[in-house]
């Protein structure tokens, strides 16, 4: 399953920032892996443009956090995310894993 998780760079998880809290929280429930990515630009509920284009700094550009793993795990994982998450959008997927790991029997 692929757990996809859209909030903002400026969300926070007391002293963290709320991606790094989700990162910490799937590696300690030992999930296979899981990646952080920043948008350049995005516009979530409220309409409110986040961009790098802008003059200005941009602030609260858009997060996307994807973890994958068996679907019983990340349902496990479900209850730790609601109690770090405000708001955000959090999807769900059947993914397909084609190749985990590199071979040689390192990180698999």
């Amino acid at each position: 399953m692929l757990l996809r998780i859209f909030i903002g760079e400026d969300d926070r998880a007391g002293k963290l920032p709320l991606y790094e809290a989700i990162v910490l929280a799937a590696r300690e429930q030992h999930l296979a892996g899981a990646t952080v990515l920043r948008g350049p630009i995005g516009f979530g509920r409220s309409s409110h443009l986040h961009t790098t284009k802008i003059l200005r700094l941009s602030q609260d550009l858009p997060i996307v956090i994807e973890i994958v793993d068996a679907e019983d795990k990340i349902n496990a994982f479900v209850p730790t995310l609601q109690k770090l998450m405000g708001s955000g959008l959090v999807t769900l997927e059947k993914v397909k894993v084609l190749r985990y790991g590199d071979g040689t029997g390192e990180g698999n």
